[in-house]
């Protein structure tokens, strides 16, 4: 289990015990990735790993390539370059029920960066980076191995998610390279470890939803189905009977996947009865009829949010309609500990992708960036949901080829943005934007106050289990509503955060107020098995997430665990 040192996990849970009053939200510069951030993904309570694509990175690795996979260590802010063998490339990636990540799809490099890069054809590659104990990264490597471990067909673009038995889904994606639509698609799902004796299994779901349907978003439910987005079309997927229920599409042509990329998220679980809802926002209204030439840069994109409730009644009633202050293209939502919901990058106007539509800026095909988050709060009346009051404003554009993700510390680790072919620096006064090595921390208000912090954490919790951890909250910080949350911080890329959840857990706080006994998750239907972190929030202030094993622990595919139907305690 990637735990990190226990030095390191008790520094971690400590930070913020003693902190001054809060300053609000800020964006804070962190230093430099080394490796432009299309992906990324939290590892182990101090490591991210981020990848690129195999190009002209500033990073080298120790035999003087250029690097396109980097840890990024949370604490010192510094790079370390990973040796990949493969061009993970617009890929995608998950953590499995053993906690291993992996890292899937990409794409084909181009021959003449191949002595500088050393990288091969990515579109069937499985990366796997397994539990890292090293709270540096130390010893921690990527392993590939094409000639046996690999997709059964290849995959650009595709999407994945965490299931019930702790495997990895992957969903769709394209064969080969695309200008714009999805012209060579991959209609199909499979699964690491494979099913099937490894045979895809064809999606008439996704030949429905072309040619927009790049990076699909899926979302695994809290009874095992899949809940899957993609243009503006959704669909119920059974993994176990695969068989596909459509639902409705998305309402007034909103179009949220890849090249009209908005994004969408699975809204935070609560207990006792879990009931699943799918927030899609932003993207474009734009017909994915028209030709890629008639569209411009500056054309708005969509400010829609759409959410539906995944009960009978809900899917009867439909996707409810509400908006942002702005419209973007290319965002992305981060479930935040509390139960609210971030969305942040992209643009305000034209496309996801490059030089692929009539008018560009530079190489892009999305201009004005969206400097300033929105917060979402799912539980306000419809209309009062959105707001930018108190939030603060970058000067750093993340466009297309960036990626964000809650990290451990309770902040938002933002990166990337490269809408561009390789590494490109775009003068001052020119159109387009360079590509960006700059890391920054968006810190909420109570990263500099007196926080909540755990102590005695178990290292392995199992499902419908109580279990009791120390907590320490500080004086003056109200308690009347207490919010526990079990977290997996998910896999950013292409304006998604693949198996991305939020499942809050039942506790009772003790009358001393110095424990508090938690009761974990019914089943590995509710939370997949696998990696996740528990987060306290107290009034306006959140802890360090402490980093656990939910389940067994065991390789996937592993059986149901925990109790269902009547048997729930």
């Amino acid at each position: 289990m990637c735990l990190g040192s226990l030095l390191s996990l008790a520094y971690l849970l400590s930070i913020g015990a003693a902190a001054p009053a809060a300053s609000g939200w800020q964006f804070v510069l962190k230093g430099n990735s080394g490796v432009v951030g299309i992906e990324t993904i939290i590892v182990s309570p101090t490591l991210a790993v981020i990848f690129d694509r195999a190009s002209n990175d500033p990073l080298k690795t120790p035999d003087g390539k250029d690097a396109w996979g980097a840890l990024w260590n949370l604490v010192t802010n510094q790079p370390t370059p990973l040796k990949l063998v493969s061009d993970s490339f617009c890929g995608s990636g998950a953590l499995l029920s053993n906690g291993t990540m992996v890292s899937v799809g990409g794409n084909i490099p181009p021959a003449e960066d191949f002595n500088q890069t050393g990288a091969v054809d990515g579109r069937m590659g499985l990366r796997l980076f397994g539990p890292c104990a090293d709270a540096n990264g130390v010893g921690c490597t990527i392993f590939e191995d094409l000639a046996t471990l690999h997709l059964a067909e290849t995959r650009w673009y595709t999407s994945t998610t965490r299931i019930f038995d702790g495997s990895l889904m992957v969903i769709g994606g394209i064969h080969e390279t695309t200008n714009f639509y999805n012209t060579d698609p991959v209609s199909s799902f499979e699964f690491f470890p494979k099913k099937d004796g490894g045979v895809p299994r064809p999606s008439a779901f996704l030949e429905r939803s072309l040619p927009a349907n790049l990076f699909p978003r899926g979302f695994a439910l809290p009874d095992g189905k899949v809940f899957i987005v993609a243009n503006n079309r959704s669909v119920i997927y059974d993994v176990e009977t695969n068989t596909e229920t459509n639902l409705p599409d998305l309402p007034n042509g909103q179009r949220v996947t890849n090249p009209f990329d908005g994004t969408a998220a699975m809204l935070p679980l609560s207990p006792p009865l879990y009931i699943p809802e799918i927030l899609a926002c932003g993207g474009s209204h734009v017909s994915d009829t028209v030709d890629p030439e008639t569209l411009s840069c500056q054309d708005p994109a969509s400010s829609q949010c759409s959410r539906i409730t995944l009960t009978p009644e809900g899917i009867k009633k439909g996707w409810q309609v509400e908006h942002m202050p702005q419209g973007r293209i290319m965002p992305e939502m981060i479930l935040l500990p509390n139960g609210q919901v971030l969305i942040i990058n992209g643009g305000l106007t034209g496309y996801a992708a490059t030089t692929s539509v009539g008018i560009t800026f530079g190489n892009s095909n999305a201009d004005n960036p969206a400097f300033t988050p929105i917060l979402y709060t799912p539980s306000l009346p419809l209309g009062s949901r959105m707001t930018q009051e108190g939030l603060p404003t970058t000067d750093i554009a993340r466009m297309y080829h960036s990626s964000v993700t809650l990290t451990p510390q309770g902040n938002i680790l933002i990166v990337g943005s490269n809408p561009n072919t390789n590494i490109t620096v775009v003068p001052p006064g020119q159109p387009g934007f360079s590509s960006e090595f700059r890391v920054e921390n968006l810190d909420p208000p109570f990263m500099s106050m007196a926080r909540p912090t755990l102590s005695n954490v178990p290292t392995k919790i199992a499902f419908n289990e109580r279990f009791t951890i120390e907590v320490n909250i500080p004086a003056g910080v109200s308690t009347s509503n207490l919010k526990v949350a079990l977290m997996d911080l998910g896999f950013s890329s292409h304006a998604f955060h693949s198996s991305q959840r939020l499942v809050f857990m039942d506790a009772v706080l003790s009358k001393d107020k110095r424990s508090l006994t938690i009761t974990s998750p019914p089943n590995n239907r509710v939370y997949p098995p696998g990696p996740a972190y528990i987060f306290v929030t107290a009034g306006e202030t959140t802890s360090v997430g402490a980093h656990v094993m939910v389940g067994s622990g065991a390789n996937p595919p592993v059986p149901d665990q925990g109790a269902f139907g009547e048997s729930l305690s």
